[in-house]
């Protein structure tokens, strides 16, 4: 029997009275490999600093069998003694640690934690930064670990590739399901597809008993009715049918106690919700916004250049009208640049004189005035509040979320909304650079909805390839000075 490397018993924890973990009992076992889910805030990288004992339940025990090494996704790198092979396959350069990009300092972070063997690894978003062939690297490296794994990610690539369970954290409760991601995907549309079952068979009883009850009241009142019309008749006739008469209200009750025993039958009965519907979504454009050129983003020989840098040399390319073109490449390739010299309409670019581009950048969110996240999209959209609050509802602004003000927002909640806005807003080309860093699983699920909805042109760079996968109808590589056409 595989030993217990770490073990969590009766654990609460609490933050502003609000619970943020509840666990009777969780345990990590010595070759575990386990991926954490669940929507931001859930409390993700709180149970993973509960379990390497950076932060202290209210209530309960944490039992550490094993030594587990960290990765932060936050955390700086510190200055440590490094495997050198580690830093060149990572393509880490020698420089201060102050110089090194976000991209690069999670490179060397990783080098550092796959520098010393550890019995088990906690680590939270590793590939927020990496590129696709710094993604490959880290699941190589984990891919013969012997030890337990307990990871964070929003990548469902990685995680359908390193983890055989599920852990997935809502409402503060841990639930456990066996298999990699696509595996827990699937289990949960069976557990779907079980619950609408169960739901339909339960209104299906529920309108039965209704209408036994109902039918049942009903002859109980035709009872009544008959003893009304006989008791205007004459006195004698009466006193001829009284044996009759008594005989008829002893019924009358009797089917009245049998319609309210099928209603309290009814009250008895569990009810059983309705799954949550997704909610259907399009983006209809309005005739002003309507392009007409077959492809209004287009270059002839472009040659892009930074500093010394040469990024594309006599390119030529044709954006079509309404697709999702997706751009990869690695790491200082130069992509980003490239979505910049496009949303600047720079030279070598031709765009439609009707284009309306809306952009989306890797940066921090300032919100020019303190205003509600409601009116703050009601006042960038021609879309009425319904469909506002569907795209918000689906990016996860619930309740009280829309009532919050833009200049209180999380850094997370910032980036949500400038999507949303994106959506919603009065554009008909959209530029987005890497926009699912940051996004849970869902609301990167709720962002493929919306592309799929969208009935503009849309330029992404992104190194998530599930996301790319499902959303691009184009994709292309920057490499060796080209934008060149690949496969999907």
């Amino acid at each position: 029997m595989e030993k217990v490397c770490l073990e969590l018993e009766n654990i609460e924890l609490t933050f502003f009275d609000k619970v943020i973990l509840d666990i009777p009992r969780l345990a990590v076992h010595q070759f575990d490999r386990i991926g954490i889910v669940g929507k931001n805030g859930a409390g993700k990288s709180t149970l993973l600093k509960l379990l390497h004992g950076q932060i202290q339940p209210d209530r309960g025990d944490v039992h550490r069998f094993s030594d587990f090494g960290y990765f932060d996704q936050l955390a700086e790198p510190v200055e440590k003694e490094t495997d050198y092979e580690l830093l060149g396959k990572l393509a880490v350069p020698s420089t201060d640690i102050r110089y090194l990009s976000g991209g690069e300092q999670t490179r060397m972070k990783l080098a550092q934690l796959f520098s010393t063997y550890h019995e088990g690894l906690l680590i939270d978003e590793p590939t927020t930064h990496l590129d696709t062939t710094g993604t490959t690297f880290f699941i190589d490296e984990l891919t013969y670990y012997y030890g337990a794994l307990v990871l964070v990610s929003h990548d469902r690539f990685v995680l359908d590739k390193l983890v055989t369970k599920i852990w997935e954290i809502e409402d503060g409760k841990v639930t456990e399901y066996t298999g990699n991601f696509s595996d827990y995907v699937a289990q949960k549309e069976l557990q779907h597809k079980q619950q609408q079952e169960q739901h339909e068979k339960y209104v299906k009883e529920k309108n039965r008993l209704l209408k036994a009850a109902e039918e049942k009241m009903k002859k109980a009142e035709k009872i009544t009715d008959a003893n009304k019309r006989m008791a205007k008749k004459d006195t004698k006739a009466m006193a001829n049918r009284m044996f009759e008469t008594k005989s008829k209200g002893t019924s009358q009750k009797a089917v009245q106690r049998a319609a309210k025993g099928i209603e309290q039958r009814v009250e008895q009965l569990e009810a059983v919700d309705a799954p949550e519907k997704e909610r259907s979504l399009h983006f209809h454009q309005t005739a002003a916004l309507k392009l007409h050129n077959k492809f209004p983003i287009m270059a002839d020989r472009l040659t892009l250049e930074v500093g010394n840098n040469r990024i594309l040399k006599e390119a030529s390319f044709q954006f079509p009208l309404g697709s999702t073109i997706a751009i990869t490449g690695k790491n200082g390739s130069g992509k980003t640049t490239l979505l910049q010299h496009i949303i600047q309409h720079g030279e070598g670019i031709s765009l439609s004189p009707k284009a309306v581009i809306g952009a989306y950048h890797q940066m921090s969110y300032q919100f020019e005035k303190a205003e509600t996240v409601l009116a703050y999209m009601k006042d960038k959209s021609d879309y009425n509040e319904s469909k506002i609050r569907a795209v918000l509802h689906a990016m996860n602004f619930t309740g009280n979320d829309l009532k919050k003000k833009t200049s209180a927002l999380s850094g997370g909640e910032a980036i949500r909304l400038v999507l949303c806005q994106l959506f919603l807003g009065r554009y008909n080309i959209l530029i987005l650079d890497e926009p699912t860093n940051f996004l849970d699983i869902f609301c990167i699920e709720a962002l493929e909805r919306f592309l799929k909805a969208y009935e503009g042109t849309v330029i992404l760079v992104s190194h998530d390839r599930t996301f790319t996968e499902r959303v691009a109808d184009t994709v292309y590589v920057l490499e060796d000075q080209q934008l060149k056409l690949t496969e999907l």
